[in-house]
């Protein structure tokens, strides 16, 4: 299969660059088939190399300017002034960059990549969201970030990209108890699961109502369920449930033209 990415509305901003990459149209073979990102895995480690190339040549990047972080579930925001080694990676769950030509990359596998830019000045951040990261604020301290260059919540664009959907999230009756205690309306992204003890929660949802609590101009979800859609997307909880040995992911990449 040919390499394919989803774009969404950042692409009406004319200096931004990004894309949502699926599974398909990489090198590597068997439970990596096809495009999977990540040095992390088991795969092949040309097979990845060759992958991340691809990845930078649709989006018209040097492969050595894609920037990743090591992701911990954390809401840590690093600044790229410049591209670093994969073995300098630092330990956070999200990038911002005023840097032309620098591609901000995320992994994910059901946690929910964010991408953002500013509408009005040259500024554009990627964020990781597990329920982790979501819950202590790592969209929030994106957003945050963007301060630094003079830019307000109100000029921020955010694009949740493919994740585990509401309809495919099932956690156990105590997950919600945290999320409850930050904020009782929390509740309304909780339902029923089919399980007894067990819950569905929209992670999706929950994301795009705390962008919106603090102003971020718009918020865009492009309701894809990485946990649903085999063919699409590399799922961490697919591969739990299945019981194998390991799992690729996909990439999510924002950059200044």
């Amino acid at each position: 299969m040919a390499l394919t990415f989803l774009t969404t509305g950042l692409d009406d901003i004319k200096w931004v660059s990004h894309g949502f990459f699926t599974r398909q149209g990489g090198a590597s073979g068997g439970i990596y088939n096809s495009l999977n990102c990540a040095f992390s895995s088991d795969d092949d480690k040309e097979a990845v190399r060759l992958n991340r190339g691809k990845v930078a040549e649709a989006l018209h990047l040097e492969p050595d300017n894609i920037v990743t972080v090591y992701q911990v579930h954390s809401n840590k925001v690093v600044t790229v002034n410049e591209p670093w080694t994969r073995d300098k990676s630092p330990q956070a769950d999200a990038l911002i960059t005023d840097k032309r030509g620098i591609g901000l990359g995320i992994l994910t596998a059901d946690c929910a990549p964010i991408l953002f830019a500013s509408k009005n000045a040259k500024v554009v951040a990627a964020a990781h969201a597990g329920w982790k990261g979501a819950l202590t604020g790592i969209a929030e301290e994106t957003v945050r970030n963007f301060s630094h260059y003079g830019v307000a919540p109100g000029d921020v664009i955010a694009a949740i990209g493919p994740c585990i959907g509401p309809q495919s999230y099932e956690v156990k009756d105590d997950f919600k108890k945290p999320f409850l205690d930050q904020d009782a309306e929390n509740g309304q992204f909780f339902q029923a699961g089919a399980r007894a003890g067990h819950l569905i929660f929209d992670l999706p949802g929950y994301l795009v109502h705390r962008l919106r609590k603090i102003g971020v101009g718009a918020v865009i979800d492009t309701k894809q369920d990485t946990l649903g859609n085999e063919t699409s997307f590399f799922s961490y909880r697919r591969t739990t449930l299945r019981g194998e040995k390991d799992y690729g992911r996909q990439m999510s990449v924002i950059a200044i033209r």
